[in-house]
């Protein structure tokens, strides 16, 4: 039941930060800020899941 709820925690994770940068960033910040959130959910995936 955990691994669900670390699912669902990094979906809101990437959801929110998508929609504040749309409505925050030019095109560069948006590329980092991806990036950055990409890294974050392989780094959550692989501390949990593995």
């Amino acid at each position: 039941m955990e691994g669900i709820t670390y699912y669902v925690l990094l979906l809101l994770l990437i959801i929110i930060g998508v929609i504040v940068v749309k409505k925050v960033a030019s095109c560069l910040i948006k590329s980092v800020v991806t990036i950055v959130l990409i890294a974050i959910a392989v780094a959550v995936w692989y501390l949990y899941f593995r």
